[in-house]
């Protein structure tokens, strides 16, 4: 059951790259079919998009999904089983191949996970200013110090030159946050929060939570498309 909410907690933060923390989410169960196998799966629907439990995906496809630290590996066996084989791996220096140029996979799962912590940051404070609720500096922080944990993984892991780019746009978010995040701390301080709490739009539509959203829904697309890309809302 742990594993089932740490599995779904994870893709619900992702939801917020696409700009939707103050969506209302419907969950229900539906039938799954995956490379021709079909069980039921716990989905929720956001804004007229679907998302579904990680778990029952590699249940469902005979996978299987393990978490390891800051990182959620999911393996589905039958995309290998249907690779052809190969006499060398791509990147050994006896297959005559160019090293991979994309983003690799160690990347793009610190990567996400970075941007899931981040979210978790940003929508809790929201959540907080919006009802009134005390905000102080130490309060904040914690929340400040596991993103920025999480972008030293996934600085460590980037390893091509498209994960060095990546990385690059991923620290600018996290440098927007953490100016978006200082706003609202000292805005607490000076008794100027109460105008976020008239509308549940006042917040979000700010500028920097503009940036913050645009930039966070360009990342998850560039991430889960393994190719590095550019975008002025990430500078």
């Amino acid at each position: 059951m742990t594993h089932r909410f740490r599995g779904m907690s994870r893709v619900l933060l992702l939801l917020l790259l696409g700009g939707v923390a103050w969506a209302q989410v419907k969950q229900e169960s539906r039938t799954l079919v995956v490379n021709g196998q079909a069980g039921d799966a716990a989905v929720v629907q956001i804004n007229g998009r679907t998302y579904v439990d990680l778990e029952n995906l590699a249940r469902i496809a005979n996978g299987s999904l393990g978490f390891r630290g800051n990182q959620i590996t999911l393996t589905l066996p039958a995309s290998a089983m249907n690779a052809p084989p190969t006499s060398a791996p791509a990147n050994s220096p006896d297959s005559g191949q160019p090293a991979p140029s994309g983003l690799s996979r160690n990347f793009v799962m610190a990567a996400i996970e970075t941007i899931s912590q981040m979210r978790e940051w940003g929508s809790t404070l929201a959540y907080a200013i919006q009802n009134g609720y005390g905000v102080t500096e130490s309060w904040v922080a914690g929340y400040r110090e596991q993103a920025a944990g999480s972008l030293r993984v996934a600085s460590a892991a980037a390893s091509t030159d498209a994960d060095r780019n990546a990385l690059q746009l991923l620290t600018n978010e996290f440098e927007t946050v953490k100016e978006w995040s200082n706003k609202l701390v000292e805005a607490k301080k000076t008794m100027d929060t109460a105008k976020y709490q008239t509308s549940p739009d006042a917040l979000r539509n700010e500028p920097l939570s503009q940036k913050i959203i645009t930039c966070g829904r360009f990342l998850g697309s560039m991430l889960g498309s393994g190719e590095f890309k550019d975008d002025p809302s990430c500078h």
